[in-house]
């Protein structure tokens, strides 16, 4: 009786190892003998049916392993019986047909026990290593690297020998070592699977030599300990790199809520408190592109976010150069009221969202272009916070060009340093007011657009972001660039490396402490404007 299993582990090997003689028999012919026999004589054959290649072979071993491989009474017909327990239906085994009700006691169950049932599992997974899909070998690996079967272990070296793709070889050498580290082979041999384990991700080094903490082997449980010791210390590392890459994504979303009020706010004065709802508008604008495009033309989705940019643009900026004509323009040179009025419009702006979109959350779809994650060391990467790192940058050298260089960027800059010499030049103030306005209510949609692809989109998405705008803008220096950008990045970074050991809460307060403290040595920011905005 203790033969018996490494006789049907002998047979199965005999059998993957010999697949051109094996092969002297069809899958059809395989396949009619599985009822006759006892367990062994079933298991040499289910080896025999996995050696075959034969593309049918694996559903026909899933459906035995999970019971459902009968034999039809009438005609000997192999068949998977479905349905229910009083209306079961049946299915070719071999060629799919559909054979509709079978009657209740009209087929016999080929039964399998737990040795069978092992047998079938290192069979399929024999079978799953060298399929023709790459995912399924992909799979097959990660199974075999999870569930370590030594009777896998010859079938594993062979799909290594085979494999061209470097990353499914690379899973299955992880997977060859994890079943040697299972099996009975020498301490040298094991210590040297250790060695390859240990160059994998930290959380599978932990997962896959975890259980060999406590071996008996010394020398083994040094090695197990001395991986482990190692992984946990990259993980650490790695740990930091991905808080840090969090902090630049939140610093560039901050610096993307911030920039528009930067300007609005250097260069004329106006503590504009509805600017989060300005981003608002900016994202459902984004909505409103994404469903014209859905119910009209569907196949564009892809350039949804392409049009939305410059539309958000457009209408936010608009909106913005409404609100400065309508109200803020005059209310100059009275803070309080121009901070009240403004948190009226941000009231009423609300409430127009509500009212024709409703309250509830809107749903803004991601193009497949943005979609999904990279690995970079042992950090995931997601593809919408790349994008709005490098949209946000692509904002912010933008605007930093147009301020520099533009016509209207020299008006600003003149207005900002003295607003009676630029108006005796001849410049405009009340059109580059406007213009200025409409500028940072512009660029308060851009960041609408982006924050669609991270954030829900509701009248309240505006709210969440207006305190941390008005902190970056006050930390950087009110109306510079420059200053904008350190402080969006500084605190963003400071943010993630807090919330672990602080929480969110307490570290969002920790930092509103730090930055009171900042602006009582430094009232101007970290890199103070000149001009009208420093001197009042």
């Amino acid at each position: 009786m203790l033969l018996r299993p490494y006789l049907r582990l002998l047979a199965l090997c005999l059998a993957m190892l010999t697949p051109l003689a094996a092969s002297a028999q069809t899958l059809d012919e395989l396949v009619a003998r599985l009822p006759d026999g006892s367990y062994d004589d079933r298991a040499a054959v289910v080896a025999e049916i996995a050696a075959t290649g034969d593309p049918r072979a694996l559903a026909v071993l899933e459906a035995l392993l999970e019971g459902e491989l009968e034999q039809r009474n009438s005609d000997g017909r192999i068949v998977i019986v479905g349905g229910t327990r009083r209306a079961p239906t049946g299915t070719d085994a071999l060629t799919g047909e559909e054979l509709g009700e079978l009657g209740r006691r009209a087929t016999e169950r080929i039964r399998v026990n737990n040795s069978l049932r092992r047998t079938i599992r290192t069979a399929m997974g024999v079978m799953t290593l060298r399929d023709p899909d790459p995912a399924r070998r992909l799979a097959a690996a990660e199974a075999a690297l999870r569930s370590p079967a030594v009777e896998q272990l010859d079938a594993l070296d062979a799909a290594m020998q085979a494999e061209e793709l470097d990353y499914i070889r690379e899973a299955q050498t992880l997977a060859h070592a994890a079943t040697i580290l299972a099996s009975d082979a020498d301490t040298e041999t094991k210590i040297e699977a250790v060695g390859v384990i240990a160059g994998a991700p930290a959380l599978t080094v932990q997962s896959t030599l975890n259980a060999y903490r406590a071996a008996e082997d010394p020398a083994l449980a040094e090695a197990v300990a001395d991986a482990i010791d190692a992984a946990e210390r990259r993980q650490a590392l790695w740990g930091q790199a991905q808080n840090l890459w969090f902090g630049l994504s939140l610093g560039s979303v901050l610096l993307l809520a911030a920039i528009g009020l930067a300007i609005t706010f250097g260069v004329m004065g106006v503590i504009n408190l509805a600017h989060g709802e300005l981003v608002m508008l900016g994202a459902y604008t984004t909505f409103v592109v994404q469903e014209t495009i859905r119910t009209h033309a569907p196949e564009y989705f892809g350039w949804s976010l392409a049009i939305a940019v410059p539309l958000a643009f457009l209408v936010v900026g608009a909106v913005g150069v409404a609100i400065e004509r309508g109200i803020v323009r005059h209310l100059y040179g009275r803070p309080l009221e121009t901070l009240l009025a403004t948190w009226g419009v941000s009231l009423i702006l609300q409430q127009a969202v509500r009212s024709v979109f409703g309250p509830t959350n809107r749903e803004v779809g991601t193009p497949d272009w943005m979609s999904g994650a990279f690995q970079l060391g042992e950090m995931t990467v997601t593809w919408p916070r790349v994008a709005i790192v490098v949209f946000s940058l692509t904002v912010f050298f933008g605007l930093l060009l147009t301020m520099r260089y533009s016509a209207m960027g020299l008006q600003m800059r003149a207005v900002t340093q003295n607003r009676a010499m630029a108006a005796n030049l001849g410049i405009r103030t009340g059109r580059v007011d406007a213009l200025t306005f409409g500028l940072g209510a512009g660029i308060a949609g851009l960041a609408g657009v982006a924050l669609s692809q991270i954030d829900n989109v509701s009248p309240n998405l505006g709210q969440g972001y207006i305190i941390d705008s008005f902190l970056v803008v006050v930390f950087g220096g009110v109306g510079n660039l420059w200053g904008t950008l350190a402080a969006a990045m500084s605190l963003g970074v400071a943010n993630k490396f807090l919330e672990p050991w602080a929480g969110a809460v307490l570290g969002k307060i920790l930092i509103l402490i730090f930055i009171i403290l900042f602006i009582q040595k430094r009232p101007r920011g970290l890199f103070p404007q000149r001009g009208r905005a420093a001197e009042g």
